[in-house]
């Protein structure tokens, strides 16, 4: 159970170790850097205590539940894809409402510019539906089975 607890650990800090690299790359700030050099340290040693938990006690390995863990990582995929999904729609909605990026027409309605929407984030949303789309089913599926049969 400790290795599962810390292979999870591991693959939660991995996607914040990401999450904190394409936020450095995009807004080049010091914090994402911070973060993102803390999310190295914090995966190494994650890693070095999985693999010296590892060596130490061997049968450990065999008692994992793959099925469990990747139900979990599953999970927590599709929380992160649901996340950047939301928070792509409140960018959007925000610089909406921002009078810069739209005039009135003749008639009184809103005319929103291009600039509402960036291409980095038309592309992040389109590409990220796939993985989304699949990962979000192997989870509910999991989640049905462990509904109806009481395991996973």
């Amino acid at each position: 159970m400790i290795i599962t607890l810390l292979l999870i650990g591991l693959i939660i800090s991995f996607a914040i170790h990401l999450r904190y690299l394409m936020r450095y790359v995009i807004e080049k700030e010091k914090k994402y850097l911070r973060g993102y050099l803390n999310t190295t340290i914090t995966n190494v040693l994650l890693a070095l205590s999985i693999s010296i938990t590892a060596m130490l006690k061997p049968s450990l390995i065999y008692e994992i539940n793959f099925t469990y863990m990747l139900w979990i990582v599953s999970g927590v995929i599709l929380v992160i894809m649901l996340t950047i999904k939301i928070s792509i729609f409140r960018k959007i909605y925000q610089r909406a409402q921002l009078p810069e990026n739209y005039h009135l027409n003749f008639f009184g309605k809103k005319v929103l510019h291009p600039t509402v929407v960036k291409p980095h984030e038309v592309l992040t949303f389109f590409f990220t539906i796939p993985i989304f789309l699949l990962i979000g089913a192997y989870f509910v599926a999991r989640l049905i089975n462990l509904i109806l049969y009481h395991h996973i």
